[in-house]
């Protein structure tokens, strides 16, 4: 973690960490997780968007789909389990099931075809897919997410950590003004919350991105900005996916394959920057407790072509 909070601290504020990349939350901090995800359903309103909740595995075959494994089979967590077979089983539990290092030693395994869940919003192109859409659709849900990672850091860097999403589907026009609102409904409650960001064009983290095409389309037509607190750390971001999942899934809208974009908040990332910027007593935390005032979004970013 950061040198600017330490564990040590945080610990009488109800956070434990895990060193495999996990944070156990109990007290203040979670009472403040559960105030900061509170606060984006209040924008979730706006749209009358529907609160879906999803489980935590996602079809692998529905994620091949969208080539999610070559571009980021280093982000992948899969869901495995050992062939049922009773020899296989009896060769499992007869030997030693953990090795020196408390790693699983196992036997055969049945073939995979679940993944824990990347990101919170791909559920619902998939719950939707097939669909035809009278008009645009707006949606609200949140997640538990994998994501391997080099490194973990507590709060800030995650192999699991809590995503919430608000998403739009429609034509390009609606999903344009939904996230042109949505960026000053982020702006008005990193205001209420008292949280200095800079807005920067991102790409997603693809696998060697020298070598792939959507790497190289993001950079040339950015359609993904971050809200990067303290220069590096990225706690929302609004997002234009095309029509990348409308065609995949064969979601329309007004005759065509639907276009679709996010707006996504790391919770748990938003619990490290409200402590760094407003320090260790929650008497001093931000109450959050009602829809923030919507402050217009600066002009200076855009995404070309996009928004």
């Amino acid at each position: 973690m950061s040198n600017l909070i330490e564990l040590n601290a945080l610990r009488p504020l109800g956070l434990c960490w895990q060193t495999f990349g996990q944070s156990v939350l109990s007290g203040p901090l979670l009472e403040l997780i559960q105030r900061v995800d509170r606060s984006i359903l209040e924008l979730a309103k706006e749209w009358s968007a529907t609160d879906v909740q999803f489980p935590t595995l996602i079809s692998a075959h529905e994620l091949g789909r969208l080539d999610y494994f070559r571009s980021f089979p280093h982000l992948a967590t899969f869901a495995t389990y050992l062939d049922p077979q009773e020899s296989n089983l009896t060769r499992f539990t007869s030997g030693e099931v953990l090795d020196g290092a408390g790693a699983l030693q196992l036997t055969q395994t049945a073939p995979v075809r679940e993944v824990l869940t990347p990101a919170a919003c791909y559920h619902l192109y998939i719950h939707e897919q097939g669909s035809t859409l009278g008009r645009a659709s707006y949606y609200t849900t949140r997640n538990t997410c994998f994501r391997r990672e080099t490194h973990y850091e507590a709060l800030r860097r995650q192999w699991g950590f809590s995503m919430r999403e608000i998403v739009c589907m429609g034509t390009l026009d609606e999903v344009k003004a939904f996230l042109t609102r949505g960026r000053e409904q982020v702006n008005g409650l990193l205001a209420q919350a008292g949280l200095p960001v800079e807005w920067t064009t991102a790409t997603d983290p693809f696998f060697r991105p020298s070598a792939s095409a959507k790497y190289l389309a993001q950079r040339l037509n950015p359609t993904k900005l971050e809200a990067v607190f303290g220069g590096d750390l990225a706690i929302a971001s609004v997002n234009l996916h095309q029509d990348h999942f409308g065609s995949t899934y064969g979601i329309e809208r007004a005759g065509e394959a639907a276009y679709s974009g996010c707006i996504a908040f790391g919770l748990e990332r938003w619990l490290y920057a409200i402590l760094t910027q407003h320090g260790l007593s929650p008497c001093a935390w931000p109450a959050l407790t009602e829809a923030p005032e919507q402050r217009p979004t600066p002009s200076n970013i855009n995404l070309r072509g996009a928004l």
